[in-house]
Parts: C-alpha cells; structure tokens; sequence
C-alpha cells in the first residue's frame, strides 16, 4: 500500500538563537555495546573498539544508518567524529524516520515549485548533518536524506566555517534543535542557523555512505556521544 503525504514547506534561512536548556545530559552509547541501536537500510558494518562506534562501508551497500531506537524531538546532540578515510562521506541523521511502506512526499522547494519524491519501505529519511572532509567543505551543513534529497543548508558562507572541520583528528559537534529551529557547530564554530518544518521528531542515526563497488574499508568512527533534551 503506497502512503501518500502531501507536505508543502519550505525552508526559510533565519538565524534564530536558541536557549532555555532544562534538561540533564543523557549518553547515548555505554562505550561498551550498541544497546539501543539498530541498522537500517543498508549492510555497512558497525563494531565497537576503544570505546568508540566505528562504521566501515562495505561494496554494493546503500547508504547505512545505526539509529537509536528511541525517538527525540527538541533537545542538543553532542558527539565526537574521526574521519578516517576522507575518501568517504558521511553524516549523523537528526529528526530522522523510517519509511515502514513505500511513501511518496510532495514539498515545495525554494523557488515554490511543487516536487515529488518516492521512498521504498525500510529507507530512513530525514535531517543530516554532514560529515566530510576539509577539501569538500560541506562539514556543518544540512542535508535532507533521501526525502527532498538536496542540501537545505550549506555551512555557513564565513571561511572560518567552512574550515571548521578538520581531516585526520577528531571534530566536536554539536546540532540545536527546538520546534523549526536548527543550528549546528563543529568545534564550537557555528555552521547551520535555519528555520524548517517538515519534521518534529525522530531518531538519530550514524550514517556510514554507500560506496558502490569499492572493495576498500573505508572506516569513520564515533565517541561521547550525548543529548539533552529541551
């Protein structure tokens, strides 16, 4: 049975600061085990070493998300990336969803055209923030995963944001979310600031990118991974 879900938003780039947090710091990862997480939509692998998620990609796979089974709708994220291999992408979804039927999703994009996208069952969509290396320079910005499928908002214009990630180390970031503001930083420079309503709630997700027929393992690791809830 397809679902159809007429959604007409659009996204509108305000800068809006937000504040109010009244919540306690909750790990989402016991460094020990994945308690609490599940793989979705693809066979890239996921195992824990040093206290630490690490994702390695795997040929002829779709794109891959470890997501959390609980689900969050405003709150601060907080977490440690290591980009091991800058050869490949990746991300950690926000906000994000699984598509239990094929669904099709009508939006308006930002000239106001009307627009189409079709999902297949078991495909997570939703909010990401990219993870990529310094010479992409897409670090910070926001991507809507497989839904609008487009880049609602790239990291900021300022060179000092652009230039926030940094290859070969690890990167903080920290992703603000409360009713249709979003914000995002990474080492503590901020990159997204952006007004958007297509979702209230839903999990987070480590997304290890599809790589299509290449054989190598590329790898992105994770750590003290946390949320605050607002």
């Amino acid at each position: 049975m397809r679902k159809t879900l007429l959604l007409l938003a659009m996204a509108m780039y305000l800068v809006t600061p937000l504040s109010g947090q009244n919540g306690d710091w909750i790990s989402l990862f016991d460094g020990k085990s994945l308690n609490g997480w599940t793989i979705q939509s693809g066979s890239a692998k996921y195992h824990i070493e040093h206290e630490e998620i690490v994702g390695t990609s795997v040929p002829n796979s779709p794109n891959t998300f470890l997501c959390t089974d609980q689900i969050f709708s405003d709150f601060i994220l907080e977490f440690e990336v290591y980009l091991v291999h800058t050869e490949l992408n990746s991300g950690v979804q926000f906000r994000s969803n699984l598509a239990e039927e094929e669904m099709v999703f009508w939006y308006r994009d930002g000239q106001g055209k009307l627009k189409q996208r079709q999902l297949p069952e078991g495909r997570v969509y939703g909010y990401q923030v990219e993870i990529a290396s310094e010479e992409g320079g897409a670090s910070g910005g926001v991507y809507d995963e497989a839904r609008r499928a487009i880049m609602i908002y790239g990291s900021a214009p300022r060179e000092v944001a652009k230039n926030a990630f940094k290859d070969h180390q690890w990167n903080r970031y920290r992703v603000e979310c409360r009713g249709n503001s979003i914000r995002t930083f990474i080492n503590d420079v901020p990159c997204a600031d952006f007004m958007d309503d297509m979702t209230k709630s839903g999990f987070i997700g480590l997304q290890v990118h599809g790589v299509g027929e290449e054989t190598t393992p590329y790898q992105v690791k994770w750590r003290n991974i946390r949320i605050m809830e607002l």
